[in-house]
């Protein structure tokens, strides 16, 4: 599990972010707080947590390209 500094502009934005994190393999559950800007990722057994998190920043970039995380 770890957690990471994001920046993102509507609590919309964090739920598609969110959802798009999840949808990532390797990644086993994801939380993203709009009100904090942090995502806290638990990466599935086994995962390189690094080349997961640049899947997820694409995935992210996907549904909303202005968003950021801070790796």
């Amino acid at each position: 599990k770890k957690t990471y500094q994001i920046e993102v502009d509507c609590a919309n934005c964090a739920n598609l972010m969110e959802e798009a994190t999840k949808k990532t393999e390797g990644v086993q559950d994801a939380v993203v707080n709009f009100m904090t800007q942090k995502m806290i990722v638990e990466f599935a057994e086994g995962s390189d947590p690094k080349a997961v998190m640049k899947a997820v920043l694409k995935n992210c970039k996907k549904v909303e390209d202005d968003c950021e995380i801070y790796l």
